[in-house]
């Protein structure tokens, strides 16, 4: 249904609103519906400016049982930022400031609408770096990080974005401002309301102000890649050199299939051959791990193992694996890319579930490129199809449904970083049980009892169209 949002041009707003169709359209969907055709057009859009901008649109919609969505930069892949109940598209990438850096303190205060590579540049010239970072963090936002708690390359040694957000500043859907967490690097007082907003995907709040812990770059950085003659060997070797304790910052895997499209679409010529690329921190002793690396990686019939020696060098070996995404949405213009998962599972069955995924695509005859972070247990796949084909894409679906299921019967997660948003619902109560779930729901009405922040998200019921409320009469008042 479409919603009355004139209110907003009575609003003493610092940032702009529109109404315009070309506008509304562009909100209309994330890098991941906009694939699946998922969009939903909002009734207007806005563009705050700051924190009380932010609160006077909240405070405004949800007396109004207006929906808001946020919004940035719009690279999500489940649907996170589509306006599902129309309403209003909340464009944060305005809020885009570095407020303070504090080097002593390895702190840096911003703006949910900064991209994850300006914090780097931010503090670059002081040795500090932003360890967490995703591999799509020059194209991505501090705000989107948080809502879906996103990780990358180098989580196996530095952990999740959450683990680095320290204190938030977020607006409730009544327009109440709130201080979480503690620029402190622990605190024990209170509940913790900033890991609860961290993942939320913006259903509980809107942050506005993040402060992140920094880490100094180290002195040593090394770089290189590992090939393997079946993906059997890629997949024990990485599950040997986590369980040995090589301390390795960034262990990703690629498949045979998807090295041929990074080939075909970066130009590199990087073997079609299962593949590990990795990544080495340290400010002494570098050398030392990489050998011990290299010993493990021996035991599982590694037939090269190729590390650089300068910056420039690592970057033409990892070129291929920072394009992938793109690289299999491209590969074939006949085949879709409609079921990318990123599926996590511990790492001792990081092997099994490589292979599962193969089988699988073996049996239904279907290419399903298989790569990513490999160190944390997290598995990237792409399931591409003909969507002219009826019998190809129900193969599809099984194969991912089949694919999620297996990640959670071996204690895994459907999700390890993309986030639940339209995509996922159907899963979270076979991973957490409906017990969870509902607790996950008291906790939404708790904080947003008339369901106005990103409704239409996250809950198995609201693929009907429905929304999560407090009283569910309420609506028809």
């Amino acid at each position: 249904m479409t919603h009355d949002c004139s209110f907003l041009t009575e609003l003493d707003l610092t940032g702009e609103a529109s109404f315009g169709d070309s506008v509304r359209e562009s909100h209309a969907a994330d890098f991941g519906a906009e694939e699946r055709g998922e969009g939903v057009t909002p009734d207007a859009v806005v563009w705050p400016e700051s924190t009380a901008d932010v609160s006077a649109v909240l405070a405004a919609a949800n007396e109004r049982r207006v929906p808001v969505t946020p919004y940035a930069a719009g690279t999500s892949l489940e649907g996170n930022a589509v306006p599902a109940h129309r309403g209003v598209s909340l464009d944060l990438s305005r809020m885009d400031g570095v407020l303070d850096v504090r080097p002593d303190d390895f702190q840096i205060d911003v703006e949910p609408g900064v991209y994850g590579t300006a914090v780097d540049e931010a503090v670059a010239d002081r040795g500090l770096f932003f360890p967490p970072l995703p591999s799509s963090g020059d194209i991505s936002t501090v705000g989107g990080m948080i809502a879906n708690d996103a990780s990358g390359m180098k989580t196996v040694k530095y952990g999740e974005v959450g683990d680095w957000v320290l204190e938030l500043e977020a607006v409730l859907a009544d327009g109440s401002v709130i201080t979480a967490g503690s620029k402190a690097v622990k605190t024990s007082s209170g509940y913790n309301l900033a890991d609860l907003l961290v993942g939320s995907e913006g259903t509980l709040g809107v942050v506005t102000r993040a402060t992140l812990e920094l880490a100094g770059r180290p002195e040593q950085i090394r770089g290189g890649r590992a090939l393997f003659p079946s993906l059997d060997d890629a997949t024990e070797a990485v599950f040997d050199a986590v369980r040995s304790g090589v301390d390795v910052a960034t262990i990703e895997l690629v498949d045979a299939d998807s090295a041929r499209m990074a080939n075909d679409y970066t130009g590199t010529d990087l073997p079609d051959v299962p593949t590990v690329f990795l990544e080495f921190h340290a400010d002494h002793g570098v050398e030392r791990e990489i050998a011990f690396c290299e010993t493990v990686f021996e035991a599982h019939g590694v037939q090269r193992f190729d590390v650089a020696d300068d910056e420039a060098e690592m970057a033409d070996l990892w070129q291929a694996r920072k394009e992938l995404a793109y690289a299999a949405r491209v590969w074939d213009p006949d085949l879709s890319a409609l079921h990318p998962g990123d599926v996590t599972v511990p790492i001792s069955d990081y092997p099994e579930m490589v292979r599962f995924v193969k089988r699988l695509a073996d049996e239904r005859d279907l290419l399903v490129p298989c790569f990513g972070h490999a160190g944390d247990g997290n598995l990237h796949f792409s399931v591409l199809v003909d969507e002219d084909d009826d019998a190809q894409l129900a193969a599809a679906a099984s194969v991912y449904e089949a694919t999620v299921e297996k990640a959670i019967d071996l204690g895994g997660t459907a999700t390890g970083e993309h986030g639940i948003g339209l995509g996922k619902r159907e899963f979270l109560e076979t991973e957490h049980g409906p017990e969870s779930v509902e607790a996950m729901r008291r906790l939404k009405r708790a904080f947003d009892p008339r369901d106005t922040l990103n409704p239409g998200k996250m809950f198995p019921e609201t693929a009907e169209g429905e929304r999560v409320r407090a009283d569910p009469a309420d609506d028809a008042r």
